[in-house]
Parts: structure tokens; C-alpha cells; sequence
């Protein structure tokens, strides 16, 4: 397993965030411009970025909902509600099981698709272990 350091009290460099949050520093800036973000991410002298430990957090709840589906705009609505504080937190759990219902749907929909895979697959190793693999239908072949 690997050592996760702990992040340094001035942060870590765009570079350092993107490696730990497994995104591009682009997609780190494009997070920002986005407003995607639930706090201002620290700025040094020479305004270059700085990342806490909050924000890294944050950014990888982000990459997660991204992952699963969720669009930028219910991302961005979704910091808003966060970055707002207490009491809008009906608004937040209605958004997440939305999102979790949608989710649940293609996940549905993949296990549909699954099985149909599965169902080829175990015709063609069935004909390639019968020997007659070549009979099995081809668009546009001759028969």
C-alpha cells in the first residue's frame, strides 16, 4: 500500500494535487473556472494555486460523481449547496438520490447488456468446442 504524506501547511502545487486527486492540472483549473469548487483554493505571493487537504477532498467527491454520470451543471449546483452552509440540506439529498436513481437505471441497463454478452460468449466457446465454430452466421457471408 502506498504511504499517503500528509499535506504540507503551505499546500501542495497544482502539479502535487493533480497527481494525488488522479486528475490533469487542466482538469484541476477547469474544476476552479467551473465552480465546481466549495472554497477559494489558496493563492501564493506569485498567485500560484495551493491545495489543501479540503479541497483535495472535495475534488475527488467531484471526480466520483463525474465518474458515475453526473453533469457539470448538477455538479456545480451541487457546490453551491455545499458551499451555502446549513439548512439546504433537503435540496442536497433530493439532488443525490436523483442522481443515485439515475445511476441505479444504467447500472440496470449495463446488466441487461451484460447478459447478452455472456449469452455470446457461451455460443461461441460452445461452437469452438464443438468444432464448427465456422458455422456460425457472418453478415454479408456465403453459406
Amino acid at each position: 500500500m502506498l504511504e499517503v504524506k500528509p499535506i504540507p501547511e503551505a499546500g501542495l502545487t497544482i502539479a502535487e494535487a493533480a497527481r494525488r486527486t488522479g486528475v490533469s492540472a487542466h482538469t484541476l483549473r477547469y474544476y476552479e473556472r467551473a465552480g465546481l469548487v466549495v472554497t477559494q483554493v489558496d493563492r501564493t505571493s506569485g498567485g500560484r494555486r495551493r491545495y489543501r487537504k479540503l479541497d483535495l477532498d472535495w475534488i475527488k467527491i467531484c471526480t466520483k460523481l463525474r465518474a458515475t454520470g453526473m453533469p457539470i451543471k448538477l455538479i456545480r449546483r451541487y457546490a453551491e449547496l455545499v458551499s451555502a452552509g446549513r439548512g439546504n440540506e433537503e435540496e442536497r439529498l433530493a439532488l443525490l438520490e436523483t442522481h443515485r436513481a439515475d445511476v441505479l437505471e444504467r447500472l440496470a441497463e449495463l446488466q441487461e447488456n451484460l447478459k447478452l454478452i455472456d449469452r455470446k460468449i457461451g455460443v461461441y466457446r460452445g461452437r469452438l468446442e464443438a468444432g464448427d465454430a465456422d458455422g456460425l452466421w457472418a453478415p454479408g457471408g456465403t453459406k
